[in-house]
């Protein structure tokens, strides 16, 4: 498999080249020059198959050609060692829980797969591959997790001064030893931005070898795919005769649109998916685009969502890419819905006392677009990107309930053990930590 820019001002990479180098030099994502699809016999069988073997028949048609079947096998049943349970929430609304991995958060899926892809590129490099990370709340412990002691590879996760809680922001200060944490004096859009001008610097990459592990290198992405496979296949087994012959409707949260591209990727690749709601907090630049065609970036404040605190989500390219910079298909293949954080709270609130069901700010969001946006006969599941832990005294507030961490060890404690150094949002600050570091 071969991967273009979305800029389509450099030559195509390799899936080695696009992991290694994370973006490409003209300041483009990678995409795959072709989405194969997946046999239709695939999904006669789809009820009765593990998550496992899900993602390795759907990682196996992607990737395939470039990397060995038994070592790919490996690298898929190694990524998932937890399940992604669907739990149904009402006659026609489901919940796909995606936090039951190590920091509890819908990224150690993406990023324990791209630790492994990794790791398994730079066997035979003479110099460490230095990942940078910029987070707005769960990418930074997820990635931090998956490389963590990983040989051979540095990370250096940037976040915003604000926003983050004091546990998110623990899963990736505490770690010490290949995990560099660096605080931003300004917000998640411009931790961002000097990730992504890092990458185009020549200087830089001249000097170190860095790729990176948010969203925006496509093995981070790819492998969220396969949990939307995994949800219509537990949909499937509890209701075969009930499911819509044109799919399921999913509703996401969406920040940097990550979890949206993959499930765009997956329907291209044959899943059934009616339509995806698109869920927004306040910053709501990408529901304005659905609905208008037009976008326009705007400067993200905080919510009590905060993983979707973004004005300026890069993985739009990529879906403006899959459209052919046509808005019109955009608008029909997914409605958009933004809220403020009284009316997530107030979702919260509804989900706990109307079905005993405690979710976090995002997956509330999640759930009150699906509710709003689902229609007679449908079947809809949410996705809920983070446990409920992860924002305890939010949760725990608006419910009423204690909020227990199903994790007895130090990701409970809240204190950091490491300095960590604070830059202003200037890629020569960043360079200087970079280049010192090695």
């Amino acid at each position: 498999m071969q991967f273009y820019s979305t800029n389509r001002q450099s030559s195509q990479a390799s899936l080695e080249e696009a992991v290694m180098t994370g973006l490409p030099a003209d300041g483009g994502l990678y995409m795959p020059e072709r989405i194969p699809l997946i046999p239709r016999a695939f999904f006669n069988n789809i009820a009765e198959m593990s998550i496992r073997d899900i993602a390795y028949v759907v990682a196996s048609t992607m990737l395939g050609d470039d990397i060995d079947a038994a070592e790919l096998k490996d690298i898929v049943y190694n990524t998932f060692t937890f399940d992604i349970p669907l739990r149904k929430i009402s006659s026609d609304i489901s919940v796909l829980e995606l936090f039951h991995g190590p920091t509890l958060a819908f990224k150690d899926i993406g990023s324990r797969f791209l630790a492994r892809i990794i790791s398994h590129y730079s066997r035979n490099l003479d110099k460490p591959v230095n990942v940078l990370v910029a987070t707005s709340g769960d990418s930074g412990g997820a990635v931090a997790s998956g490389f963590h002691r990983v040989p051979g590879v540095r990370v250096f996760v940037l976040y915003p001064e604000r926003g983050l809680s004091a546990k998110q922001r623990h899963q990736f200060t505490s770690l010490g030893d290949n995990v560099i944490p660096i605080e931003v004096l300004g917000t998640f859009d411009d931790c961002q931005r000097l990730v992504k001008e890092a990458f185009v610097d020549q200087d830089l990459r001249r000097k170190l070898n860095i790729t990176s592990a948010n969203s925006i290198n496509i093995c981070r992405l790819l492998p969220q795919m396969f949990y939307y496979f995994y949800a219509y296949s537990q949909l499937l087994s509890g209701q075969p005769d009930r499911i819509d012959s044109d799919g399921v409707v999913f509703s996401v949260p969406c920040g940097n649109l990550g979890n949206l591209t993959a499930g765009l990727l997956a329907r291209k690749m044959g899943l059934p998916v009616k339509r995806f709601v698109v869920a927004n907090n306040s910053n709501d630049s990408f529901t304005r685009f659905v609905r208008t065609g037009h976008f326009t970036p705007a400067r993200p404040h905080h919510s009590i969502a905060c993983a979707m605190d973004v004005g300026n989500p890069s993985n739009l390219s990529r879906i403006t890419d899959m459209y052919n910079a046509a808005p019109a298909p955009i608008s029909s293949d997914m409605k958009a819905y933004s809220y403020s954080d009284d009316e997530i709270a107030d979702s919260i609130a509804d989900l706990y006392r109307s079905h005993g069901y405690i979710a976090d700010p995002h997956a509330a969001t999640a759930y009150r677009a699906l509710a709003e946006d689902l229609k007679d006969g449908e079947n809809g599941i949410f996705l809920a990107t983070a446990h409920p832990a992860k924002f305890a005294d939010i949760v725990g507030r608006i419910t009423g309930t204690e909020i227990k961490n199903p994790q007895q060890d130090s990701t409970g404690c809240i204190s950091v053990r490491h300095d960590v150094p604070k830059i202003t949002p200037a890629l020569q600050a960043l360079k200087k930590i970079l280049i010192t570091s090695t």
